[in-house]
């Protein structure tokens, strides 16, 4: 794979330039060789998403990912994926235990090679964090 400018093109020397597949398609973290095409993490971060979304918070009726209780989600380029999360208050049941029900949900996608949860509460979570999705379901206007 080779990263070539545009005909003409100026690009200052510590510039670095997304290297291009032989059929022109983008490629994101090419370092050590495992480069993730644009669709391949547009693929990834819906199926995260979706894996996430199949968690629900025993006590509220509402997926964690709308009730907003995932922070952070980074793709590294050796495909280890690493997320920051929290629960609605630090002593919840579960807080043993949802952090490795996202685990096992995550490490499920396709193309992932590891998975990292983090459970951080700063900032702390408030009803501010839900999507207007859960909002509806529980009735908070």
């Amino acid at each position: 794979m080779k990263s070539e400018a545009p005909a003409g093109a100026q690009i200052p020397a510590d510039t670095e330039v997304p290297a291009v597949a032989e059929d022109g398609t983008a490629l994101v973290g090419t370092a050590d060789g495992t480069a993730f095409s644009a669709e391949e993490v547009s693929r990834i971060t819906d199926d995260i998403i979706a894996a996430i979304k199949t968690i629900y918070d025993p006590e509220i009726p509402v997926d964690i990912y709308e009730l907003g209780l995932i922070y952070k989600v980074d793709l590294e380029e050796d495909r280890t994926v690493k997320i920051d999360m929290t629960l609605t208050a630090p002593g919840c049941p579960v807080a043993g235990e949802m952090p490795v029900w996202v685990d096992n949900a995550v490490r499920s996608v396709e193309g992932i090679s590891d998975v990292e949860v983090a459970m951080v509460f700063d900032p702390p979570w408030d009803p501010s964090r839900m999507s207007e999705e859960a909002q509806v379901a529980l009735n908070w206007w």
